[in-house]
């Protein structure tokens, strides 16, 4: 009974490794997408995404141009680590914006769109 049991449990715990190893599938955007980067001045003027649009969520411009978006639009969100870049997202949802995305960072934001950082 206890091989059974060590047995099934090596089982479920090689199961779990390896769907930890799966490759996520690489999120697609269109070309016509609208990249908007909600960080600071002051960061967007170290790297920002070639094309993307500036609006700042901390000093306000975002809230200030949300009415302003067009909402069939498609739009790509990034900030620094996701969090002000979910929270635009979120608004923009509320706002009746169904296709914004949450791209994480910079970082993650270059890879998932294969755009080029620019200063």
């Amino acid at each position: 009974m206890r091989r059974l049991f060590r047995f099934s449990i090596a089982v479920v715990a090689l199961v779990l490794g390896l769907t930890g190893c799966a490759e996520e599938a690489a999120p697609e955007f269109g070309e016509d997408a609208v990249i908007l980067d909600v960080r600071t001045p002051e960061e967007y003027a170290a790297g920002h995404l070639e094309g993307a649009v500036l609006l700042d969520f901390n000093g306000g411009q975002f809230a200030a141009e949300l009415p302003n978006l067009d909402p069939d639009a498609e739009y790509v969100v990034y900030c620094r680590s996701g969090n002000r870049a979910g929270q635009a997202v979120a608004l923009m949802e509320k706002a009746g914006i169904g296709a914004a995305t949450n791209a994480g960072s910079l970082e993650q934001a270059a890879k998932a769109t294969g755009l080029a950082v620019v200063e």
